[in-house]
């Protein structure tokens, strides 16, 4: 029944006043969703639990949805949206397959996984099937998933998910040609999932853990146990292949409560890390040629001491982004940056690493200092801009032969013009002329889909 009724919804035209969430510029646009697809070529999917869809007995009425933005011109689509009620209450976390074929959305509102068709921008349905796919039920809360290269399962690290007689923690796979749980990996405290370019390998990063697991996906299902152990590392929590089976990890070290940070290179079937960097700090990093650049925030040593000591701040605590020559493995470079747990990092056409944290220190001065969660780095010059915005960076998203990247900070999108490094001022957008799109809501993640 409840699928139904999702399918009368999509069809039903809604009327919605659009109105900025996060802007000093606000708009009142009339949207009426028609339940067909946008029709556009190049698009970016938002995740927004909390779209305005008209007005109740109780005051304004929400819709959890994808909005769709038209990636050319910066320009929101005011006919279509995905509309996930009944789907996925909270859609959040987004991984886009590598085939650019299905979208998985994650709830943490009933831990499940949504998978949506791009091209229907509905729910998905399986080849041979009249009906979409249900949302599959996760046993816990994930911030780390993807779908595999052919779109036929999706992964996603559960660290609470109870397992029978162990520790909890497990990789879940999902089989998106029926919807179900096709297995669940015993992984303890599993949090970060990483896959080889090719799927035939899943590394797992757990908590408070010196180990990388790594799951051999053809394994998944057969009498073999699919899992083998690679130590040497000091609370590995991210990585990053350079081939099928070669790996750089960053060693978060003392910011996840280990020894010291650092990058191990990891070797698909070795025993042990075959090598390691040492660096200031790492949770989150991005490889750009021969070059491998790293983030996280050291603690101070000692305590008390001023990491931001240098830069034009009233912030003590600062983030630290590493440059590493992948050639000799060695330190290039070191900026101060916006601090936080680093897990987001964008590079744009023109040399514009843009880098994202959560739980950063916020400074708002009156008529003073404004600083979050974002940090741009620019690799040409190298510079730092830390952007005049508070709050969390959830999302982020280069767009493809564009100077743009979107952000979403604080529960609202913010466009970046990746040759000034400030908010984008004007565009193609004929819905207001501040070159931004206004989307009421509170936003999460943001995905380019074509």
């Amino acid at each position: 029944m409840n699928r139904i009724l999702v399918s009368i919804c999509v069809v039903v035209a809604v009327s919605v006043s659009i109105i900025s969430c996060g802007s000093n510029n606000s708009s009142s646009t009339s949207l009426t969703i028609s339940g067909k697809p946008s029709g556009l070529k190049f698009r970016v999917f938002i995740s927004n639990p909390l779209f305005q869809s008209g007005t109740g007995l109780g005051g304004v009425a929400t819709t959890p949805v994808l909005n769709i933005v038209d990636a050319t011109k910066d320009v929101l689509d005011l006919t279509s949206a995905v509309v996930l009620a009944g789907e996925s209450t909270q859609p959040g976390l987004m991984a886009l397959a590598p085939n650019l074929k299905y979208t998985a959305v994650f709830s943490p509102s009933g831990n499940a996984v949504a998978i949506i068709d791009n091209s229907t921008e509905r729910i998905a349905v399986p080849t041979g099937s009249t009906a979409g796919l249900p949302p599959m039920t996760l046993p816990g809360f994930t911030e780390s998933m993807f779908v595999s290269n052919f779109s036929t399962a999706a992964y996603a690290a559960v660290p609470t998910a109870p397992v029978t007689g162990q520790a909890p923690g497990a990789v879940v796979a999902l089989n998106l040609q029926n919807g179900s749980i096709a297995a669940s990996i015993p992984v303890p405290g599993a949090r970060f999932i990483v896959p080889s370019p090719d799927g035939n390998h899943i590394l797992v990063l757990s908590d408070n853990s010196d180990t990388v697991t790594v799951i051999t996906t053809a394994l998944i299902g057969t009498a073999t146990d699919p899992r083998s152990y690679i130590t040497g590392f000091d609370r590995p929590v991210w990585g990053i292949f350079t081939g099928n089976t070669t790996a750089y990890i960053m060693d978060c070290g003392p910011q996840c409560g280990g020894t010291a940070a650092g990058v191990s290179v990891l070797e698909v079937g070795a025993s042990t890390a075959t090598s390691t960097t040492p660096v200031s700090a790492a949770t989150y990093g991005f490889l750009a040629s021969s070059t491998l650049y790293v983030a996280g925030t050291p603690p101070p040593n000692p305590p008390g001491t001023n990491t931001c000591a240098g830069t034009p701040t009233a912030a003590t605590s600062c983030g630290r982004l590493t440059a590493i020559d992948t050639g000799s493995m060695t330190v290039t470079g070191s900026v101060i940056i916006a601090d936080g747990y680093h897990d987001r990092m964008q590079m744009s056409q023109n040399g514009q690493l843009y880098i994202g944290s959560h739980s950063c220190t916020n400074i708002n001065v009156p008529g003073g200092e404004v600083r979050g969660c974002l940090s741009i780095f620019n690799t040409n010059t190298p510079s730092v801009v830390i952007p005049p915005s508070n709050g969390d960076v959830t999302g982020l998203q280069q767009i493809r032969s564009r100077n743009i990247v979107y952000a979403v900070q604080n529960g609202s999108l913010d466009i970046y013009d990746t040759l000034t490094n400030k908010l984008q001022v004007t565009s193609g957008n004929t819905q207001n002329n501040n070159g931004q799109v206004e989307i009421v809501g509170q936003l999460y993640d943001v995905k380019l889909v074509d």
